[in-house]
């Protein structure tokens, strides 16, 4: 039994629901946004999940995992849909191509661009677009192209856009996504850099790609051409600490092997945030100033207390030759939020852990509460002469540099 066949008040109940506390929450900024969430039927895109879960507001469906049980699509959560939304700035009569298809986010586009405007989602999974197809038909949405092809390859019989949104987190920037794009037109991806992915809203400038916004996400990993695996270092040669590094790893890893031999030495810096203060622009100022910035991941099954972070999937890390570090938290004596400290290990680690603890200070100082770094996307081979960046991540085919100030 599908969706389509329960009670359709119910589904209209849990619909407006989710709406009206995104609305509240500021996920949804747009009338025209919060118009097409209210009307398209989410739970008739994700018949895998109960009408409860396809109305979670924070949660995506899974729709396909691998044997391994690695997820391989899903349906977006509905802030995450309606944040990228908000940010493509979608009107009628535009031209779209959607890059990672299940149906949902395709059926809202072709309601914002209208009769008047045209939508195109691709996938390199034929399983992905079969079932994307069936749905778009089955609810009213036949005038959507779906397209099974790697958007990383050249696109050339399906002409120019206004807009180009990626679905699948995406590590690098091809050619045939930035050559599709109409002059002026905008690219919405989420990106990884560094280890992090954010939601970044792009436009065309001249010769390259600069960003108008940036937030937090998580998406399935791009498939094909442009598919890109972070590098897993194993401290001391075991599972039960691994730094995960997204741009190749140390020169030499073998360096760490007896980091884990020596004390591990706590420092708090006395930075303090307050619950649910957004802490992005620490992110991004370690990782666009520790050189060797990685995330660091904890097996529970394995944990033997050589570290302590507060969060074993992902704590914010750092390597310097022998030594490692990395960010962990406390609660303050007020219990009203947080304090930031660093746990290094290695023959130097005091240096180091000072040298952690004063970006994490220099943070709380000057980037604090104020804007993400200005991302640009710059074709390879450009000079670095040519681009104004606190740092530059080179990929295959682009250049990305984040920079704290405008050119």
């Amino acid at each position: 039994m599908t969706h389509t066949t329960v009670d359709s008040d119910e589904a209209a109940r849990l619909r407006n629901e989710v709406v009206d506390r995104l609305v509240a929450d500021g996920a949804i900024s747009s009338p025209e946004v919060e118009a097409v969430m209210r009307k398209v039927p989410r739970h008739a895109f994700a018949p895998e999940a109960s009408l409860e879960k396809a109305y979670a507001p924070y949660a995506a469906v899974i729709t396909k995992t691998d044997a391994h049980g690695v997820q391989l699509s899903s349906v977006s959560a509905p802030q995450i849909q309606a944040m990228m939304l908000g940010q493509a700035r979608v009107r009628p009569g535009m031209r779209v191509l959607e890059i990672g298809s299940g149906g949902l986010n395709a059926a809202y586009l072709a309601e914002l661009v209208g009769e008047a405007g045209d939508v195109v989602t691709v996938d390199i999974d034929s399983t992905v677009t079969d079932r994307a197809r069936r749905l778009l038909d089955e609810h009213g949405f036949g005038r959507v192209r779906v397209v099974c092809v790697d958007a990383a390859e050249p696109l050339d019989d399906l002409g120019t856009f206004d807009l180009v949104m990626v679905t699948a987190g995406a590590w690098d920037i091809p050619p045939a996504w930035t050559g599709r794009l109409t002059p002026g037109g905008r690219l919405v991806v989420p990106l990884r850099m560094r280890g992090l992915t954010r939601s970044v809203a792009f436009v065309r400038v001249d010769d390259h790609l600069e960003s108008e916004s940036a937030f937090v996400c998580g998406f399935v990993p791009m498939q094909g051409s442009t598919a890109h695996r972070e590098e897993l270092l194993l401290v001391a040669g075991t599972p039960e600490i691994g730094l995960r590094f997204d741009d190749g790893l140390p020169a030499d890893p073998s360096l760490l092997d007896n980091a884990v031999t020596t004390p591990r030495v706590e420092l708090w810096t006395g930075v303090e945030v307050g619950r649910g203060e957004l802490v992005d622009t620490l992110q991004m100022h370690l990782a666009i100033t520790l050189p060797g910035f990685c995330v660091m991941t904890v097996d529970p099954d394995l944990d033997s207390g050589i570290v302590a972070p507060s969060n074993e999937s992902f704590s914010l890390a750092a390597v310097d030759g022998a030594d490692f570090a990395y960010l962990t938290v406390r609660r303050t004596e007020d219990d009203k939020g947080v304090e930031y400290g660093v746990h290094a290990l290695g023959p130097t680690a005091s240096g180091f852990a000072k040298i952690v603890a004063d970006h994490v200070r220099d943070w709380a100082r000057d980037r604090r509460g104020g804007p993400n770094p200005v991302i640009r996307v710059h074709p390879a081979g450009t000079p670095d002469a040519q681009i104004p960046a606190d740092r530059v991540i080179d990929k295959v085919h682009s250049r990305i540099s984040l920079a704290w100030s405008p050119a």
